[in-house]
């Protein structure tokens, strides 16, 4: 099992190495695809990092001063008061 794995491990690093060394990194559709869908994923991670760390840090600072007053809405109905 373990020669297994180290051999897998060594064909997939000579297989990058290649890759950089002869500059043609995405070698087929599947190579792009997969970079396209990886990117897409973790731009909209770091998207949402970004919408809740501004989330956080700005709007709770400005909640504080802000105090929202609610007003009651609507009509009284007395006729149900005891």
């Amino acid at each position: 099992m373990g020669q297994n794995t180290q051999q897998q491990f060594e064909e997939q690093f000579t297989d990058v190495v290649s890759r950089l060394q002869s500059k043609q990194l995405f070698q087929s559709d599947w190579d792009i695809a997969a970079f396209v869908l990886f990117f897409t994923f973790f731009g909209t991670v770091l998207v949402l990092i970004i919408l809740v760390l501004i989330r956080c840090c700005c709007c709770c600072c400005c909640d504080d001063e802000k105090q929202i007053q609610r007003r009651k809405v609507g009509v009284d109905n007395m006729s149900l008061e005891p």
